[in-house]
């Protein structure tokens, strides 16, 4: 690599931009845990597959490098291609609900061993492992429980295992070649809502055209609104982990909606 700059850090972990000495421009991650090395890589490999990601060009020990992506400013067209795009990554599917590599979400480990529905795996491998971690009070955290134990009876009608993301808030949607291109995934076999609702949660550029487009290629259940918080139960106690009270109050919302459904 013949040159970098730094461009800070994150979790920890070192961010720098690298030119290669065969001219190309990349993307490095330096200091990470090894496993979650090995995890971002083999998720990004596996999405680009069917939808835009970055390239792999180096996935070692602590060290990640990626092919630079030159951004742009997002559009309505292009966040309709990206709906589009979003979707069929959606039903390019998954063998199941989990996937074969250790799930990451920042810094924090994530099980992905399989299970044999959706609400068995969103409850046992993502809600209640982060409650436990939450620190929230006993009254809140059995309302939470509570939540999780409407789990089957409010997620919607069954689906196959989709193809997703995992942590698709708009950070990890870069505007690129017309369309967005996904970074820094916890790629598994889940619920397609899933990625949508996280789409929604921090707000995205355009997202009703996102939305939009991704109706046209690949419809979602009736009710698919109403059960927007039951999918951003996991990434508000991930913030709950990681920033403390800040999000006790957006959780807790969120809890009382699933609990009305």
């Amino acid at each position: 690599m013949r040159s970098t700059e730094d461009l800070g850090s994150s979790h920890g972990w070192r961010l720098r931009r690298g030119v290669l000495d065969d001219g190309r421009e990349v993307f490095v991650k330096d200091g990470a845990p090894p496993p979650l090395i090995a995890s971002e890589a083999a998720g990004l490999r596996w999405l680009g597959e069917a939808i835009a990601v970055p390239e792999v060009v180096e996935a070692d020990g602590d060290r990640l490098v990626l092919s630079w992506v030159a951004e742009e400013p997002p559009t309505a067209a292009a966040a309709e291609r990206f709906g589009r795009d979003l979707a069929r990554l959606h039903l390019a599917g998954a063998p199941a609900f989990g996937a074969p590599w250790q799930g990451f979400i920042a810094e924090l480990p994530m099980d992905n061993s399989p299970a044999d529905d959706w609400p068995d795996f969103y409850a046992s491998r993502r809600v209640l492992p982060f409650l436990r971690r939450a620190r929230l009070s006993s009254g809140d955290a059995g309302l939470v429980e509570r939540a999780v134990e409407r789990f089957a009876e409010v997620a919607g009608p069954p689906e196959p295992a989709a193809r997703v993301h995992g942590d698709l808030w708009s950070g990890n949607v870069l505007w690129s070649g017309g369309t967005g291109v996904v970074v820094d995934p916890a790629a598994h076999g889940g619920h397609r809502e899933t990625d949508l609702a996280m789409l929604a949660l921090f707000g995205a550029p355009f997202l009703d055209r996102v939305l939009g487009a991704y109706q046209e290629v690949a419809p979602l259940a009736d009710g698919w609104r109403d059960r927007v918080p039951l999918h951003q139960l996991h990434p508000l106690l991930v913030h709950v982990v990681l920033y403390g009270g800040t999000y006790r109050s957006s959780l807790m919302r969120a809890v009382s909606q699933v609990l009305a459904l």
